[in-house]
């Protein structure tokens, strides 16, 4: 066999075990109406800072849990767990994402029935997790203002599978010298039906559009209604 067709067979392998496993994950959050959050972003984006964020707001409302992906280090999963909130840590060491098997092995160790919301707060990378279905029901991915307005045309398929993308940092939209408005038009470019905020996680500007989205979003999961999940919008926090 040729390399290049070696390299491609293995693939082919290598994601079809991980599609059956995120099916099995899939139906297991359908039983528990579990709405199961896919969190993805570049290292830097602000995504535990956003994360944070989002707890606070929700968790008086809402059973939350978090299961972390990071290379080294359990320094987001110790965050998660100083604001009151359940987490667990799944360490890849050299692997650039969570595939469905690390997450299904983590659900042997970290109950899960008694949750409204599961994040999945992925490695940062914006290439790797994109391939990977882990059974989420919800893709969010945060794209940070000082990435630059080109970054959702650089990394297409991350974009184009999200459902919702959360456009941060927008405190620092004057300094970068980015356009907010070129930003949103290239999200929309890559994927017309993603649900789009632009906030800032550090000042708090549009947060409350975002949680009150995902507060209805965790409500219709519980009643099995997945209809909010494919509604195109965007919600300014101007």
């Amino acid at each position: 066999m040729e390399p290049s067709a070696q390299r491609v067979s293995v693939q082919t392998h290598v994601l079809n075990a991980n599609q059956q496993a995120a099916s099995a994950n899939r139906d297991l959050f359908a039983r528990l109406g579990l709405l199961v959050m896919n969190l993805m972003s570049a290292p830097g984006a602000g995504k535990t800072t956003l994360l944070e964020a989002t707890i606070k707001a929700i968790k008086s409302s809402y059973r939350v849990a978090v299961i972390e992906g990071d290379l080294q280090t359990d320094l987001d999963a110790l965050r998660i767990r100083a604001l009151g909130v359940r987490s667990h840590q799944i360490t890849t060491g050299t692997v650039c994402h969570l595939d469905a098997r690390m997450i299904s092995r983590a659900l042997d160790v970290f109950p899960i029935d008694e949750l409204d919301l599961l994040v999945i707060e992925n490695v940062g990378n914006l290439i790797c997790p994109a391939a990977f279905d882990l059974g989420e029901s919800l893709r969010v991915v945060v794209c940070s203002v000082a990435e630059g307005a080109d970054k959702p045309k650089k990394y297409p398929v991350m974009f184009h599978k999200a459902n919702v993308v959360l456009i941060n940092k927008i405190d620092l939209a004057g300094p970068s010298a980015v356009n907010l408005e070129e930003l949103r038009s290239n999200v929309r470019d890559v994927n017309p039906m993603a649900t789009i905020f632009t906030l800032s996680a550090m000042t708090g500007a549009g947060m409350n559009a975002w949680t009150e989205w995902l507060r209805q979003a965790v409500a219709s999961r519980m009643c099995g209604d997945r209809s909010l999940f494919h509604k195109a919008q965007s919600t300014s926090s101007s």
